[in-house]
């Protein structure tokens, strides 16, 4: 009765399709849903009679321009900067007479080039797009035309909403289309997905329902249904809808049966398919929403810097405007004979006449804001960009696969990151899981055999360590008191010294075996099993096939081999694994024409950043509950049904393959090594292996079926009732089946053992039930001690009346289009709860190589590491251990809370407990707030107890605690709590963050940081396509930073700062105080305007894109030096005003000294400029030699450039314009001076006089109080031999913190101050240990180091030794 009232609420009127159609345009569902037709049927009307003609059409135009829209949108967009809206005003104030100081039309120069040249790099951008676009729309694809009745080619671009496409094995989809028919025998279609979200791994998509059922081929001129789904959107794992057949029947849709644009067929002969999206609507253009713009640091301070450039400006222009004012005043009535009239005429008023010079020398002064800085910039960091991409050191050859630069404006922030916040799996391990070792029925399995065999995939690598067996295990928190306690626990020194590497070499042989298959290395395939596991199984399959020969019931086996054989059926079926058969591997691209390869290259290249930030993965399947992960068979609805059916005893036996139940170990072996499974997690993988280890093997997934063979019993058909997805917020997958031995109706389930424990049914029924919960638990926290990620394996019977009663609500879930998400959800909710235990499974994560190096590493440079996975708590931590974020001499605070009171009791506590805790470190602030103390402490939070601390009125403790500790380590954190976390460090502490994962779950954290990192891993490409820059490993981290991440810091710093400088030189301010504040220039209006933008412009680029301050290998041997970016030294606000002053003296220098050089003298005015203009060129240029690191031949190319670039513009008008600038007549200037010996004198003295202070200081602070880059700058200018002896000294302790203001030389040695202290009430275990005061002496050097060094150091000057040797140890 319920599924009758369910289906007549649903029911649509079946007589006409215009009844449908005119309910649905209507009102509130035209703007929730929209309705295909198919177009055959309107193929002789009108265009306005087709009801898909307002949908868009599937021609693409990624272009923002077209011929006639250029010019106006792309001026529009340069005018959104305010600097260009400022040029552009003064160069149109140069065009009102009376207060204009240049020629009008040559003081639209500079503003004129600056905005070509950006109008022709977005041009050049455009039409490389519009060429893409031409040859994507232009793709040929199979339509079908009723008029010819078959398929015929037609371009992409004519492909429209309705149309029936022919879809063939390795063709890219042109559109989003419904699968409707299928070549396959069991109307499936496989895709690759890569485009979109590069997962190599084959999915599944399935026929929709009701045409499932065809027995011939689809015919498209019988197709007579009516689509109703949502509207267009971006979100790639969701799909909602429902067909509507002629005979009323409605079939819900999915996303499983929804193929998307850009994905290519695989497996599959062919397909057919209707057009739901077109074009701009398919979800793969709705996430292309182009590169992410972030405003750097480094920029955010420019700006400040700029504005005060500008008031500079006002105050100089309001200077000059009263000095012209009183100068006018002095005359009094008598108008002096120079006096202009004005236009009607009349004298102007000394008050007129200071407004009007103000406006006259905003126009002289222009140049003290940079018009060519913003452009040069941008030049500057596509250059770096472009030489971080050709660092072969950033390339994984395992992978090929390289560094990826997605945000181009933010490299120099690479240089002062403070916090990195990591994610564990698949950042700093591998994410290749291997199955290590399970529990069963409260019985564990260690699988030594297994472990050995993993040892030897180190052994083949020469890893210079092993994994051994370590004791301690951390106690399960199974009381109230433990939860609210926070707990400091010592760590020996034995615990976890090993790493968890894999094997390279291993890795390049999976690369050849594998190929195109993820998570199928032989490391992660072949499992050795346990021999008593193995034999338990054996025998437990024996006595089910004897028990089904003599029709006796299952009931009677043993509850422990039951236990077993349901535990491996569910590691094969509970998955979404795809097999390929051994008669149908994966196919492989084959095209024949060139023309046809560079076309599918093109595409997926195109498609490749489509996801760049795309908005939908957030709410992707690890981050949203249900997330449309909860799937459902095809013969869910049929369930019911069936359920009322009684089947007679024995029955069931149909459910056995017809092959006689044996077990033969030739054809085990065929098909291992033929079978290919295509898993979308490496867990997923782990455990399909391990079960087929134990000859219980995956060999065939339908859609409403799964086929497992295991020994004895042969091929079992698993009928496949319903599919509950994994999702972050359930934890946990389970597939609901119909048993083929005992015909009942079976869940079973894996996920967290943090949520599956939680779900077991309570052991009061019986004693072994509980013996097992309670045993698994204990063998839980050894693997989680060890370092194994856990899954909790458990099943539950239902009965039919408890199945039905389920099905009916689940149903009425599935065919609902708003709120299907969280129907499915609080579905799937009902179903999992009194389950049944059956075991837990251990599998190991390896290390990544140099990950415990490159974390060393990074806490050198003064980085603060967080940690947020959302493995649980013992696991993470010794993974900690492992890769060395957690020191086994530190302490470790625990917080666990089970309430917000409980939480806020532990904060408290733990915060008292830290003001107690003897220092051990110097203040280790990097930020410019309050600096802070952090301790040799190590933070451990729970994701529940981080629910509670991230709350308004506790956050603050929390932070309080989390900064003053070395290291912070969040375990069970969600997706949603890593961005959490990123934001209120980053807005509390205002410091730089930067943010690394590699999975979905890892978007929203990447997205909240400074600078998001994305691994290019296992798991796909989302936070890849979420991120600003993308590696292949976590160890280039510590290049990317370290190294580039200080030179492009360093290198903008110092360019913007020298462009500031450069425009300050202000000579004709001081013209001024000669000529009555008019606004009059004694230098060349042509040299003034062009000085800036060509003579002294191309030099800075190349210093800004090749200046090396320390070499690479030094930067990476002292990571202290990474400091100096943190804490901004290269561009300090005192900086800027230093440059500006510089800057005016200077231009004093090459002002006075030609002044008096030529006083008295009957040279004309420009006679006089000329020189002065040169004196100017040469002092900046020879200002930016005393700023450069690293010389090369295209820094003096540059500079020699630049000066004969001058020269020869100065000669070329000076001979050819005599009548330029009337009545001044610059004729023949330049000429006549080069003949004057004066001239060359003035060359020499000014540049030498005017850049001697700046030489002094840069030579008295280098020699007496150098910083530690200088210091790295002198170790690079030393031979290698010297340089490694000195570096071997300077013994930095891995970890140790580095202190925020460069250290002065200081060799004098303090005892170290030894105290220890009383335990507090946060400390359950004992008294802390002894540990050191912040001023640690150095450590001394042997006698054989010290022999070493002064042999290395002969013949250097004794001072520089010492500075080098002290500085160094002071670090």
């Amino acid at each position: 009765a319920g599924r009758i009232s369910r289906e007549a609420r649903h029911e649509r009127p079946v007589c006409a399709h215009a009844l449908i159609y005119k309910r649905s345009s209507s009102g509130r569902a035209l703007n929730k849903t929209r309705i295909v037709h198919a177009n055959i049927l309107y193929d002789n009307a009108k265009r306005e009679e087709n009801p898909n003609r307002h949908y868009a059409n599937n021609k693409i135009k990624t272009t923002k321009y077209t011929v006639l829209s250029f010019l106006p949108k792309n001026l529009f967009e340069q005018f959104h900067r305010f600097a260009n809206v400022y040029f552009v005003f003064i160069a149109l104030l140069n065009f009102v007479p009376v207060v204009n100081a240049f020629q009008p039309e040559l003081a639209l120069a500079p503003v004129v080039f600056i905005l070509s040249v950006t109008a022709i790099k977005d041009l050049w951008e455009d039409y490389r797009r519009h060429r893409s676009d031409k040859e994507i729309n232009h793709m040929d694809c199979l339509v079908y035309s009723r008029a010819e009745r078959r398929y015929v080619e037609k371009y992409w671009k004519e492909v429209r909403v309705g149309d029936f496409i022919r879809l063939r094995c390795n063709e890219i989809l042109p559109a989003d289309v419904l699968l409707l028919s299928s070549s396959d025998p069991d109307r499936l279609c496989h895709i690759e997905t890569a485009t979109l979200d590069g997962e190599t791994n084959l999915k599944q998509r399935q026929v929709v329902r009701s045409f499932y059922e065809l027995d011939c081929d689809f015919d498209p001129l019988k197709y007579s249904s009516i689509i109703e789904c949502e509207k267009p959107n971006n979100d790639l794992n969701r799909f909602r809808g429902y067909i509507i057949h002629r005979s009323g029947r409605r079939d819900a849709l999915y996303k499983e049966n929804l193929l998307l644009r850009g994905c290519t067929i695989r497996n599959t002969e062919e397909a057919v398919g209707i057009v739901i999206y077109a074009g701009h609507e398919t979800k793969a253009m709705l996430n292309n929403n182009g590169p992410r713009y972030k405003r750097s640091k480094l920029e955010r301070q420019m700006n400040v810097d700029v504005f005060w450039c500008v008031i500079i400006l006002l105050v100089m222009c309001l200077f000059a405007a009263v000095g012209h004012g009183l100068w006018m005043f002095q005359y009094g009535d008598k108008r002096p004979v120079f006096d202009v009239l004005s236009p009607e005429g009349t004298d102007l008023s000394p008050i007129m006449s200071a407004i009007y010079l103000f406006l006259t020398m905003i126009i002289v002064f222009q140049v003290l804001i940079p018009i060519s800085l913003f452009v040069s910039i941008e030049i500057v960091k596509i250059c770096q960009v472009y030489f971080i991409h050709q660092d072969m050191d950033l390339y994984d050859e395992e992978t090929d696969s390289h560094l990826q630069c997605r945000a181009l404006n933010i490299t120099e922030d690479l240089g002062q990151m403070q916090y990195i916040f990591s994610d564990k799996t698949g950042t700093l391990t591998e994410n290749k899981m291997v199955f290590r070792r399970c529990t069963v029925a409260g019985v564990e399995y260690s699988h030594d055999a297994n472990a050995r065999r993993l040892a030897m995939y180190q052994e083949m690598d020469s890893e210079e360590e092993e994994c051994t067996s370590h004791g301690g295990t951390l106690p399960r928190r199974d009381s109230v008191a433990s939860h609210q306690s926070a707990r400091v626990v010592v760590r020996s020194h034995s615990t976890k010294s090993h790493r968890r590497t894999g094997s390279r070499a291993e890795a390049k042989r999976a690369s050849i075996l594998s190929k195109h298959t993820a998570f199928s290395s032989p490391m992660e395939k072949d499992i050795t099993p346990d021999p008593q596991l193995l034999d338990k199984v054996n025998e437990c399959s024996s006595q089910m096939d004897f028990m089904r020969f003599h029709s006796q019931p299952m009931s009677q086996l043993p509850s422990d081999l039951s236990d077993i054989i349901d535990f491996f059926i569910a590691l094969t079926i509970c998955n979404t694994v795809v097999v390929s058969s051994p008669n149908q591997p994966r196919h492989k691209v084959k095209l024949t024409s060139a023309e046809s390869i560079r076309t599918l290259i093109l595409v997926q290249l195109h498609l490749e950043g489509v996801l760049h930030s795309s908005s939908s993965l957030i709410t992707s399947r690890s981050s949203t509950k249900g997330c449309s992960s909860v799937l459902s068979s095809p013969s869910a609805e049929s369930t019911l049904t069936k359920l009322d059916e009684e089947k007679p005893p024995g029955s069931h036996d149909h459910s056995f393959s017809p092959v006689p139940p044996c077990y033969d170990g030739k054809v085990w072996a065929l098909e291992e090594g033929e079978l290919r499974y295509e898993a979308e997690s490496p867990d997923e993988a782990a455990l399909v292996y391990a079960a087929r280890a134990y000859k219980c093997s995956l060999v065939g997934r339908l859609p409403d079926q799964v086929t497992v063979e295991l020994p004895h019993l042969g091929k079992l058909n698993f009928e496949l009732l319903h599919t509950l997805g994994f999702d972050s917020t359930r934890k946990r997958m389970s597939v609901v089946v119909r048993h083929p031995l005992t015909d009942q109706i079976t869940v079973y389930t894996k996920g967290a053992d943090s949520v599956i424990m939680d779900l077991i049914k309570p052991p009061d029924t019986g004693k072994r039930q509980k013996k097992v919960v309670c045993r698994t638990q204990n063998y839980l926290n050894l693997y989680a001690a060890d370092g194994l990620r856990t899954l909790c394996i458990a099943k539950k019977i239902l009965s039919k009346q408890e199945y039905a009663c389920w099905l009916q609500r689940h149903l009425e879930a599935e065919t609902a289009i708003q709120g299907r998400e969280q129907l499915l959800f609080e579905s799937a909710l009902r179903l999992e709860t009194n389950l049944q235990l059956l075991g837990a499974t251990g599998i190991e994560d390896r290390l990544q190589d140099g990950v415990p190096e490159t974390v060393a590493s990074l806490r050198k440079a003064g980085l603060q590491i967080w940690v947020l996975t959302g493995d649980k708590q013992e696991t993470a931590v010794n993974i900690a251990y492992a890769c060395k974020l957690l020191d086994p001499e530190e302490e470790i605070l625990t917080l666990n809370a089970d309430s917000q009171e409980a939480c806020a009791l532990l904060l408290e506590e733990s915060l008292h407990y830290i003001q107690l805790y003897p220092s051990s470190s110097s203040s280790s602030s990097s930020s410019h707030t309050t600096p802070f103390m952090v301790h040799r402490l190590g933070l451990v939070i729970d994701g529940r107890t981080l629910a509670y601390a991230l709350d308004r009125s506790l956050e603050d403790k929390f932070l309080a605690i989390a900064r003053s500790c070395r290291s912070v380590l969040c375990c069970r954190s969600t997706p949603l709590q890593k961005s959490m976390v990123v934001k209120l460090v980053r807005n509390k502490l205002k410091v730089m963050t930067l943010a690394i994962g590699d999975g979905a779950n890892d978007v929203s954290m990447i997205q909240v940081a400074d600078v998001g990192v994305g691994i290019s891993g296992q798991e796909g490409m989302q936070a890849v396509m979420a991120s600003d820059f993308a590696l292949p490993r976590f160890q280039y981290l510590q290049k990317l930073l370290l190294v580039h991440g200080h030179w492009c810091y360093s290198r903008l710093a110092n360019m913007i700062l020298y462009f500031f400088y450069k425009n300050a030189v202000t000579l004709i301010f001081w013209y001024q105080f000669y000529c009555g504040f008019s606004g009059s220039a004694m230098i060349d209006q042509w040299y003034l305007i062009f000085f800036n933008l060509m003579f002294s412009a191309f030099p800075q680029l190349i210093t800004g894109t090749l200046d090396k301050g320390v070499s690479a290998e030094t930067l990476q041997q002292l990571p202290q030096l990474y400091v100096n970016g943190q804490n901004s030294e290269e561009y300090k606000p005192y900086m800027f005003w230093m440059n500006m002053i510089d800057a005016f003296y200077q231009s004093l220098i090459c002002f006075f000294i030609p002044y008096f050089a030529y006083a008295d003298s009957d040279v004309d005015l420009f006679t006089w400029g000329t020189p002065i203009t040169t004196l100017a060129l040469f002092t900046i240029l020879l200002h930016l030699g005393i700023e450069t690191k690293t010389w090369t031949w295209l820094n003096w190319l540059s500079i020699t450039f630049s000066i004969a670039l001058f020269f020869t513009v100065a000669l070329c008008y000076n001979a050819s314009c005599p009548t330029c600038y009337s009545p001044s007549n610059p004729y023949w200037t330049m000429q006549r001076l080069l003949q004057d010996p004066l001239y060359y004198l003035l060359c020499v003295i000014t540049p030498l006089a005017a850049l001697l202070p700046r030489y002094f200081y840069r030579a008295c602070q280098g020699t007496l109080f150098p910083s530690p880059v200088q210091v790295g700058r002198q170790l690079d200018k030393l031979p290698a031999e010297t340089r490694r002896n000195i570096l071997s000294l300077s013994r930095v302790k891995v970890g140790s913190p580095i202190n925020t203001k460069p250290p002065f030389l200081s060799l004098g040695s303090n005892k170290k101050d030894q105290r220890s202290f009383p335990s507090s009430k946060t400390s359950q275990a004992k008294q802390g240990p002894v540990l050191q005061t912040d001023e640690e002496s150095p450590v001394q050097p042997t006698d054989s180091e010290k022999a070493a060094y002064r042999h290395s150091t002969a013949g250097l000057p004794g001072n520089f030794s010492f500075l080098i040797y002290g500085t160094l140890l002071i670090l």
